[in-house]
């Protein structure tokens, strides 16, 4: 009788964990086909912008002002590239650009990862209240600090050179705080490890903490290198006198004139200014989405 009991209290069991029907765990087939109809809008909404600039870029001047507009171009117009690349030096507004995108991205990346290691795991009288200033500065809006930034740009003669659109940028709040959520999430028994082998903050940083951030270190990256590659207002203030030194985005600017918008020349110059920042996000968007994922799992 033990044993029927045993038997039937076991069978009992496996019926209460049996895994859920199919169906259930699913859900219903309407319920998929509405998400994913509404999935599919949502894109197309997000890359009608893109379609409508590429195919802008390709029209005759006459049918980018014809109304109703045109959804593909009556005839395809390739030499619009050949005559932004004309119109103006192109090519070095793009050697400027990944020269001081690049620059700026390098020193984010330094300036992030060291304060992002204090604020982690250094312990000093207001650390707390020193990294919630850092993350109210997000708050405000860039507009509000333009004047005092380019009275202290005119102070040190930096106008017009590539050091006012380097230097003021080489810090970022947002860096610091998505490094410190990942540093907090590297277990403490390494850095205790580390002390213990004899390293200090510096080579625990660059040998354990960094090949463990490097998802975040990319999301960083991205965002900075985007953000001044797409950087327009700035520019515009401080550089006014020496048009070598423009970057990408002043550039666009050749096409607007007081006679108009050459609207197909504009977006031919807007399609390869996005080329290279849809590339670099296609070839590193494993890495954004997995340290977005993960920079808040400690904090």
């Amino acid at each position: 009788m033990a044993s029927e009991r045993q038997v039937g209290r076991q069978s009992a069991e496996g019926k209460r964990g049996a895994p859920a029907p199919a169906l259930a765990r699913v859900g219903s087939p309407l319920g998929g086909i509405l998400t994913h109809a509404f999935l599919l809008v949502a894109g197309l909404a997000v890359a009608f912008p893109f379609y409508w600039m590429l195919v802008t870029s390709l029209k005759t001047p006459a049918e980018t002002t014809q109304l109703p507009p045109t959804l593909f171009p009556q005839t395809l117009t390739w030499d619009n590239y050949a005559e932004v690349w004309r119109a103006a030096p192109f090519a070095r507004y793009f050697l400027n650009t990944v020269f001081i995108a690049g620059s700026v991205t390098l020193g984010v990346l330094v300036t992030a990862a060291l304060a992002a290691h204090a604020f982690a795991r250094m312990r000093f009288f207001g650390r707390q209240i020193l990294f919630i200033a850092l993350l109210a500065t997000l708050m405000i809006p860039f507009e509000v600090l333009l004047i005092p930034d380019y009275i202290l740009i005119t102070r040190l003669h930096w106008e017009d050179t590539y050091l006012a659109m380097i230097v003021p940028w080489m810090a970022n709040v947002f860096g610091i705080f998505l490094l410190r959520q990942f540093f907090l999430g590297i277990p403490g028994e390494l850095w205790e490890a580390a002390l213990l082998d004899g390293c200090g903050h510096l080579t625990y940083l660059f040998r354990v903490a960094l090949p463990l951030a490097r998802s975040g270190l990319s999301v960083v990256a991205i965002v900075t290198f985007l953000g001044s590659w797409n950087a327009l207002l700035w520019p515009l203030v401080v550089v006014t006198r020496r048009p070598e030194i423009r970057p990408i985005q002043l550039g666009l600017a050749t096409f607007t004139t007081e006679f108009g918008v050459y609207f197909h020349l504009v977006m031919a110059a807007a399609t390869l200014t996005i080329l290279p920042v849809v590339a670099l996000f296609l070839l590193a968007q494993r890495q954004f989405v997995e340290s977005i994922a993960r920079s808040g799992v400690k904090g």
